[in-house]
């Protein structure tokens, strides 16, 4: 049986509210909490990146911010964690779109819908895997600790403008570098090679 609780997350999150008044930065260390689990929170995350609460959008971006910082990936699922509470979420693709990417020297930067600004590179991968429905690419930038940001279509599509193409053991694909690394985009048929 699952619970369903709208609980007192809130209150578990009076520290980490405090620090981002004090203007301290920098994202908890969810990874290092162990609370118990006290069931899931009607919240989910959309395929757009809009954050629902019971059916409603949260409509204060401070607030999604703030959750976003205790958001972590767990063998079972997305739970929202503070030190004192550990509840599950519905995430229906990504936590997090990427909005932006810019060229900063040899990095590719971008930045979620969330506020992160995450760098490509051998610890912020990006992927591109298969829509199963419709075939099209559907690219992932890694954010941190197995969270990741869908990109959004304008952003791939100036991802696809700076790649290179590249022989593989796959064929010719098109990728792109950052920080050293280079990310597959597809293949080279793809980009009317």
């Amino acid at each position: 049986m699952t619970t369903t609780r709208t609980g007192n997350l809130a209150g578990g999150l009076d520290g980490v509210i405090a620090a981002a008044k004090t203007g301290q930065r920098g994202l908890p260390p969810v990874h290092l909490w162990n609370p118990p689990h006290c069931g899931e929170i009607d919240i989910v995350i959309k395929r757009d990146g809009l954050w629902f609460h019971e059916g409603t959008p949260i409509g204060r971006e401070a607030l999604v911010r703030l959750f976003s910082t205790v958001l972590r990936l767990d063998p079972d699922g997305y739970h929202l964690v503070t030190p004192a509470e550990k509840m599950k979420i519905k995430v229906e693709d990504a936590p997090f779109i990427a909005v932006r990417v810019d060229q900063v020297g040899d990095a590719l930067r971008f930045l979620t819908n969330v506020g992160d600004e995450v760098e490509a590179g051998p610890d912020n991968a990006i992927r591109v895997q298969s829509d199963p429905e419709t075939g099209e690419p559907r690219p992932y930038l890694h954010v941190r600790r197995g969270l990741e940001a869908r990109i959004a279509r304008p952003v791939f599509y100036e991802l696809v403008e700076m790649a290179k193409e590249r022989q593989t053991p796959e064929g010719l694909r098109y990728g792109v570098t950052s920080n050293g690394a280079w990310f597959d985009l597809g293949p080279a048929e793809g980009f009317g090679a």
